[in-house]
């Protein structure tokens, strides 16, 4: 983790304050620093330092922290891996992606003098899977800098400081929810980590957070509990998918101020939306949307110091650069030009190609979750022998939602070659480990046809 300079810090100013909040209890910083500064040693000790690359995969948050803590202090990349993958799947992955260790309990502690290494802002020390929703997942590893740079910009937007309590419902191995940790523990706040999304234990959670970092579709949710345990919630950090009006408004009608952003594992931070004006460039990125010749929408290209160093062990995926220090995921855009809102239009290798038109998904799923009952909406393509894909939406929500509510929707507001075709229900949508809808394992799901959690509406 690229921030135990700061917990030092905050552990010699103030070492009584709680730094971690986790299943097990409450962690200091003295006591964070010390436990990572132990394990650290141990790391030393067995020939682990600058530029080895460490995977850990502890299940229990707090531990998972120190990991990367002492992984930081040894001077090692810590490589965060899904503790809930299977040993098979696990095996797969460390082939592909060669360590100097790998460890899935609490890292061992030793005592001794300190690991000496000086901190620089080129040294790589975070490393992360980003797979979409299936395939092989590729590390995207990234430098000290891309992220520590960018917390003032983050504080100067969010106003989080070292007397706030930041709920961070989610796993650490998800980069959304790993960046929130990183940030809290550079502010000198609290980070309430309960390694998962657990809609039972929210209630007590948001009883105590002044601040939450927190995927779209689970804000609603937030917004009950708070509605119904009351709490000092002031900050919603969104991220991940776009956020829907209703929502912000709800937000603000609770006191709660949404800052919602736009990015990826690769590119970190790209544009962000404070007062629900729209998107706009985050500080220090360059946006540029290339758009084809003839074509309405262009992919997104981004410049700026919050770029990651690539995938690990040459690996391939959606990321591409120019020589002009340009990367894109492919996501696309509306044309864009300086000065303007920028709007996403959805990811490129998402988009559905039936019969000679072109269908970005997001358009759909915005129409779809006004539906009333209709909870969240992934649409997706799926075969079709003259068509190439048929457009096809599987809804999430209750049980009694209509195919004739979904269908008078879809006429209302979308063209001809918009509308599914194919419509099913699921009582709960396939997710990733950040909280977002599995897009490309449901599309799989419904090429194959054998998935008995979904049901064809008809």
């Amino acid at each position: 983790m690229p921030v135990a300079a700061q917990v030092l810090r905050h552990a010699s100013a103030d070492p009584g304050r709680i730094a971690v909040s986790g299943p097990r209890g409450d962690l200091g910083y003295a006591e964070l620093a010390a436990r990572a500064g132990r394990a650290a040693r141990a790391l030393a000790d067995q020939g682990i330092g600058r530029g080895a690359l460490v995977a850990v995969a502890q299940a229990d948050p707090v531990a998972l922290l120190v990991a990367v803590l002492a992984a930081d202090l040894a001077g090692a990349t810590p490589l965060l891996c899904d503790p809930a993958w299977s040993e098979e799947r696990r095996a797969q992955v460390m082939a592909a992606v060669p360590v100097a260790a790998r460890f899935d309990d609490p890292l061992p502690e030793a005592d001794g003098p300190p690991a000496e290494h000086r901190p620089a802002p080129d040294d790589l020390t975070w490393a992360c899977f980003s797979s979409g929703s299936t395939g092989r997942p590729r590390a995207v590893v990234r430098g000290r800098a891309s992220w520590t740079a960018s917390f003032a910009h983050l504080d100067a937007l969010t106003g989080i400081g070292p007397d706030d309590v930041v709920l961070i419902p989610g796993p650490l191995v998800s980069s959304l929810y790993g960046f929130a940790a990183v940030h809290t523990l550079a502010a000198g706040a609290t980070a309430v980590v309960p390694g998962r999304w657990s809609p039972g234990g929210l209630a007590e959670q948001v009883r105590r957070a002044t601040a939450i970092h927190v995927v779209p579709h689970r804000l609603p949710a937030v917004l009950d509990a708070l509605e119904a345990a009351g709490g000092p919630l002031r900050t919603a950090v969104v991220g991940g998918a776009a956020l829907d009006v209703a929502a912000r408004t709800r937000a603000a009608a609770a006191g709660v101020r949404v800052v919602s952003y736009y990015g990826a594992t690769e590119l970190s931070f790209v544009a962000v939306d404070a007062d629900g004006a729209g998107l706009r460039p985050f500080p220090g990125v360059e946006i540029d949307v290339r758009v084809p010749p003839g074509q309405a929408l262009g992919e997104v290209w981004v410049r700026s110091p919050w770029l990651c160093e690539g995938y690990l062990a040459g690996a391939t995926g959606p990321l591409r650069s120019d020589d002009g220090g340009w990367m894109t995921v492919g996501d696309l855009a509306e044309p864009h030009r300086p000065g303007e809102v920028l709007r996403l239009r959805g990811r490129g290798d998402g988009a559905i190609q039936t019969g000679g038109a072109t269908v970005v998904p997001e358009d759909v799923e915005e129409v779809l979750r006004k539906v009333p009952g209709v909870d969240d909406v992934v649409v997706v393509g799926t075969p079709h022998p003259y068509l190439g894909a048929v457009v096809t939406a599987v809804v999430e929500g209750a049980a009694d939602v209509a195919r004739d509510a979904l269908e008078a929707a879809a006429r209302a507001e979308l063209d001809p070659a918009q509308r599914p075709r194919r419509w099913y229900a699921a009582a709960s949508l396939p997710r990733t480990p950040a909280g977002k809808p599995a897009r490309g394992l449901l599309a799989t799901r419904l090429a194959a046809g054998d998935d008995p959690g979904l049901r064809r509406l008809t």
